[in-house]
């Protein structure tokens, strides 16, 4: 008979109890009569023990069976194929469970403090798209709303609105590039495609790219090194290009009037370990931890003033641990600061013996 429930185990044990009591009181008014006084002692002793071995057994049997399912309802949550384990020792099940139930306790506390920090990061991540998306358009919009108010009948006014416009444009185009970019990082839904490369020859490349800007920001382009020395990386060449472009341009964005960005590429054993060092403003220690976040701006007025999504070294990190490594950083407010990661040598596999 199966014990369901606390009721249907007293009512049992109420119903067993009772008819043994009742043949027990009526064999010791049997034995009173016939003067039988030790057996009445012995018969009572034995209801006694009887009664305690019976609710021990009972008791038992439906606390052990309770705990079994709570147990084998645990393991199936728990595991991924939704199997039942029933292999359990009745020996070691109290044990068993409270185990079992503190690790689903702490992995059920860990999935809400993940659920809390995606919904979290949800609402800011919304919030600061919507930052970054309405103040171009709404300058595009001023702009526009003043050439049709008669502003388009001044030629001066006609082209520096409609360059001013060009311009905010180009800042809706980079910040929904950047976002598609780190939408694709984050949810893992993009691949290396991994190829010897010279990284002196890419360096190269992006300082030519950058040269006229670093001329608008007065700040010099320094390679520690020679263009025309070959060192070989495997990495994704588009991607790591990507990297160079955004501590170059956080470089000059936060750089100082005169100053330099210093670039060195130095070999070691199986790996290459490049730094990108400024002189500008530096970054707060106590804003180290977070400037590979999301939208996060160490110097939030003067990142609006000079463009930007806020996302560039969130890219960073994620191509960077995608190769394997890891990016750091070291600075000081009004010394600089020095970006550093490693990338692996090429690698190459042995030429097979002529025949």
């Amino acid at each position: 008979m199966m014990l369901k429930s606390p009721k249907s185990l007293a009512f049992v044990l109420a119903l067993a109890i009772s008819l043994v009591t009742a043949l027990v009181v009526l064999w010791n008014l049997w034995l009173v009569e016939n003067h039988k006084f030790g057996y009445m002692i012995l018969s009572i002793s034995v209801l006694g023990i009887f009664t305690y071995i019976l609710l021990a057994l009972s008791l038992n049997s439906f606390v052990i069976s309770r705990i079994k399912q709570i147990h084998n309802t645990i393991n199936k949550y728990k595991t991924s194929n939704n199997e039942i384990f029933e292999t359990v020792s009745d020996k070691d099940i109290i044990e068993e469970v409270n185990a079992e139930v503190k690790d689903w306790a702490k992995q059920k506390a860990l999935e809400i403090k993940e659920l809390k920090e995606r919904e979290k990061y949800r609402r800011e991540f919304i919030g600061n798209v919507a930052h970054e998306l309405k103040t171009p358009i709404f300058n595009i919009q001023g702009y526009i709303l003043t050439l049709l108010d008669g502003g388009m009948d001044d030629q001066e006014i006609n082209r520096k609105y409609l360059e001013s416009s060009e311009k905010n444009i180009n800042r809706l185009i980079s910040t929904l590039h950047d976002i598609d970019t780190i939408s694709h990082l984050e949810a893992s839904m993009f691949s290396l495609t991994k190829t010897n490369f010279n990284i002196t020859k890419l360096l190269e490349e992006v300082f030519e790219f950058y040269e006229m800007k670093a001329a608008d920001f007065k700040i010099k382009l320094k390679y520690n090194g020679d263009f025309h020395k070959n060192i070989l990386v495997n990495a994704d060449k588009t991607r790591i290009s990507e990297v160079f472009n955004n501590l170059i341009e956080n470089s000059l964005k936060y750089g100082k009037e005169n100053g330099t960005t210093n670039v060195s590429i130095i070999e070691q054993t199986d790996k290459i370990l490049i730094k990108v060092l400024d002189n500008g403003i530096g970054i707060a220690e106590k804003d180290l931890p977070r400037i590979f976040e999301r939208f996060y701006r160490s110097d939030k007025s003067r990142s609006r003033q000079r463009g930007g999504s806020g996302l560039g070294l969130a890219i960073v990190k994620h191509i960077i641990e995608a190769h394997g490594h890891k990016i750091e950083v070291k600075s000081t407010i009004n010394e600089g600061s020095t970006f550093s990661f490693s990338l692996d040598k090429a690698i190459y596999e042995e030429p097979l013996p002529k025949i």
